[in-house]
């Protein structure tokens, strides 16, 4: 019988990928009871809060305590924690030069086109000159 009860449940990252959406789609902190609502699929408060609480360790969400409940955030969208989550990748490894060398040669035509354009993009902007505050006559 607990074989069975196992086999329904779904994968803990698909749950998490649901609570993410979420909180990507309120657009403002939920608290776990919130989530819960949400999320429709009849789970125990205690699950939801436990999922928020680990991905508030991991530095995914931010929390706060608005009243007697914590209410969690995402720190960045989908695509800033999937850079986050390859930027940690790459800073494990002694011979990061070797994994970006193959991340590179395995994009497709197209991504490397986009990469190529957002390098530009990213040295054209620190090579411009940053605008500094006016001087300020008569200052004290």
């Amino acid at each position: 019988m607990a074989r069975d009860h196992q086999e329904a449940r779904r994968p803990h990252g698909e749950l998490v990928a649901d609570v993410m959406a979420v909180l990507w789609a309120a657009g403002e902190p939920m608290t776990a009871q919130q989530v819960k609502g949400a999320l429709s699929q009849g789970l125990a408060r205690t699950t939801v809060a436990t999922i928020l609480t680990r991905l508030h360790e991991k530095g995914t969400l931010e929390r706060t305590r608005p009243g007697r409940s914590f209410a969690y955030a995402p720190v960045s969208d989908a695509a800033g924690l999937a850079a986050g989550r390859m930027r940690r990748e790459l800073e494990r490894e002694p011979q990061r030069d070797l994994v970006l060398k193959r991340f590179v040669t395995s994009l497709s035509a197209d991504d490397g086109d986009v990469l190529r354009r957002l390098l530009a993009e990213v040295e054209a902007d620190a090579a411009a000159p940053v605008e500094s505050e006016p001087a300020v006559e008569g200052g004290t």
